[in-house]
């Protein structure tokens, strides 16, 4: 019992860091809606996506391999598991920074950074010391130190939230009031570059802060060893590139599937910015990742019917604060909206599209416990290619038509397949009784209710509105507190 809970305790400690992380970016979304042309924003958005795929690529599975290998009865010595490894992505991240460099030119057309090869030198060089500096984090897992990786992800966002706010808000009005104090080092017209340049700079601290775990050891390089983990590990990188491909590969397609550039990065950068919008429930689902994972493990020591029940109430939990969720975002648009500049408000249809999309990927994580726990997790790399053949097929085929939003129905078509198919080969192979009629009718009153919000919510007093739309989402709660049964705190009863 003791080790379960510092696992929770942990887990809660490296889950905070992640999702507070990305929550604080999040914020930086309306100050570049509004400060950036809608074309600039979408650079931003297209370097990024390739930069989430070559830190995959870059980090080929190797902090899953050093787990595996520090742990393994055949290798003795985890620390030279931790320095062959170290040593890898030392050479290969290096390699990357020099292909770049010797391919700057065409490297920066396909960036779409025409004219601004310092952008991409300046993320090339972030990417290699992020993928570098995974496997440093990872030893920090290993050796159970949750609050120096913490804090080391807190001062790298700081630091980047910081240098955006010090680049974008005050050197333009230090410009206008007192030129002289920063005209020696800001330029006004290098723009979203200097985006990428505070990440460059974050990132550059976060190694200086990573020295203690790069030191005081001996370094030690074992071919064979590599060999090993390379052969362990490839499987995990064909996962995670298709998992992050279903994520990123629309708005890598979109570019090239619009026929005229301009149009095409207005498009990109209105569709970015409303995702954006909708990552509320992209930060659920991460949160409910981080509990979820350690919650099944420990759950598969007890087995048998008790196990599954727990599965089943797991889904149905998510099931019904995804649906609030939902219903939240979308009768709160209104005024959620102002989060990104006016000038993207064409894009807002794209938001209740990707919350689907992200609450059927809720759905298909939570189903992933069957071939988690029988050790048949090929499946999940075949679900995220098929998630990803889907994807580019429909992105093809409906974005010269409907441009970005053919994007947002594609990642709703994929998600949901991905979503059917786990759940039928999961019945067939390792079956879990969930309560199916259950949760469709918790989707049906869901839509009920999105429904009768937007029709009774129409009179010209939007505070009106808003007390109807908030009644609306508690009478769904009330209907699922009642059909399940929890008990309300005894304070609340006797009011």
């Amino acid at each position: 019992m003791a080790g379960i809970k510092s696992l929770a305790k942990d887990t809660a400690i490296y889950g905070l860091s992640s999702i507070i992380g990305r929550f604080l970016n999040w914020c930086l979304v309306p100050l570049y809606t509004i400060t950036f042309p809608v074309a600039e924003y979408g650079v931003v958005t297209y370097v990024y996506s390739v930069v989430a795929l070559a830190l995959i690529i870059l980090t080929y599975g190797m902090e899953t391999g050093f787990f595996r290998f520090a742990n393994h009865e055949r290798w003795k010595d985890p620390m030279q598991v931790y320095s062959t490894a170290l040593t890898s992505l030392a050479v290969t991240s290096s390699l990357f920074v020099l292909l770049v460099l010797a391919a700057l030119g065409p490297v920066t057309r396909w960036m779409q950074c025409d004219g601004h090869s310092d952008y991409v030198v300046m993320m090339a060089l972030c990417v290699a010391i992020d993928a570098f500096l995974a496997l440093p984090f990872s030893y920090l897992r290993y050796k159970k130190r949750p609050v120096r990786f913490a804090t080391i992800r807190l001062v790298n966002i700081g630091i980047n939230i910081g240098l955006n706010l010090f680049f974008i808000l005050l050197c333009p009005w230090l410009m206008r009031v007192a030129p002289g104090t920063v005209d020696w080092f800001y330029r006004p017209d290098f723009g979203i570059g200097y985006i990428f340049l505070s990440n460059l700079i974050a990132s550059l601290v976060n190694f200086l802060m990573m020295i203690p775990e790069l030191t005081g050891f001996r370094w030690r390089f074992s071919r064979r060893l590599l060999g090993e983990m390379l052969r362990y590990s490839a499987p995990l990188l064909v996962l995670g590139v298709a998992g992050i491909m279903n994520q990123t590969v629309d708005k890598l397609l979109y570019p090239y599937l619009v026929s005229d550039p301009a149009e095409a990065m207005e498009g990109l950068g209105i569709y970015g910015a409303n995702y954006k919008v909708a990552i509320v429930m992209v930060m659920f689902i991460q949160a409910f990742r981080f509990a979820y994972e350690p919650f099944i493990f420990s759950q598969a020591k007890e087995r048998g019917e008790k196990s599954k029940q727990a599965y089943r109430d797991a889904m149905k939990f998510f099931v019904i604060f995804a649906i609030v969720l939902f219903l939240g975002v979308m009768f709160f648009l209104p005024v959620l909206k102002y989060f990104i500049s006016p000038k993207y408000f064409s894009g807002l249809a794209v938001v209740p599209l990707i919350m689907l999309a992200e609450f059927f990927f809720g759905v298909f994580f939570n189903l992933s416990v069957w071939y988690k726990l029988s050790d048949r997790t090929v499946w999940g790399m075949y679900f995220s290619l098929i998630g990803v053949a889907v994807t580019v097929v429909l992105n093809v085929l409906l974005v010269p038509r409907f441009g970005y939003m053919g994007c947002a129905w594609a990642a709703l078509a994929s998600y949901f397949v991905m979503m059917t198919a786990s759940y039928f080969i999961g019945q067939r192979l390792n079956p879990i009784d969930y309560p199916v009629k259950r949760l469709l009718a918790y989707l049906g009153a869901g839509a009920v209710c999105y429904a009768v919000g937007l029709w009774l919510a129409v009179t010209p007093w939007m505070w009106l509105n808003y007390i109807i739309r908030t009644a609306i989402i508690a009478a769904f709660l009330a209907l699922c507190v009642k059909k399940e049964h929890i008990p309300l705190p005894a304070k609340l009863l006797h009011r």
